[in-house]
């Protein structure tokens, strides 16, 4: 689907905040109500936009501690542990990488205990499984979910 400077200007100013009402995004870009709820439309149909989420934090919910879990797994084993990962509590992303790990996960835990359990509980025990190397995440001083959408910022 090709996007234009309408459609730019739509899914910035629902990245900045999903909760926007279309009134104030065609307020803003000088176009009807309806026009942005065609368009908006028009790209959820597209698969340009995949959906509206409320970003929870994970200290509210008692998950202190998250980590970067680096697996290899056994040739061939791949797809089935793509699966299996995403059944287990705490497994928040998934990803099929080159280089060192087959595989490179985003976890969360209530605590240092609650990860040892899901790593040698859960993770290790998979079969397919070769191994893993869990780096602690200590802070996080940048993350975010936007992309850029002005060509110029590419």
């Amino acid at each position: 689907m090709e996007l234009d400077d309408t459609d730019r200007a739509i899914l910035e100013a629902l990245q900045e905040d999903a909760r926007t009402p279309f009134s104030e995004i065609a307020r803003r870009i000088d176009m009807s109500s309806a026009t942005v709820h065609d368009r908006v439309n028009r790209m959820e149909d597209a698969g340009v936009i995949e959906g509206y989420h409320a970003k929870v934090n994970p200290k509210a919910l008692d998950y202190g501690i998250s980590a970067i879990v680096g697996l290899q797994v056994e040739q061939g084993q791949e797809q089935d542990t793509l699966g299996r990962l995403e059944d287990i509590p705490g497994v928040q992303q998934v990803h099929l990488t080159t280089g060192s790990w087959d595989v490179l996960m985003r976890v969360y835990a209530e605590d240092a205990d609650r990860l040892r359990e899901l790593m040698f509980e859960n993770v290790a025990q998979m079969d397919g499984f070769a191994r893993s190397q869990t780096m602690v995440i200590l802070g996080t001083p940048y993350e975010t979910e936007e992309l850029p959408i002005d060509e110029s910022e590419i």
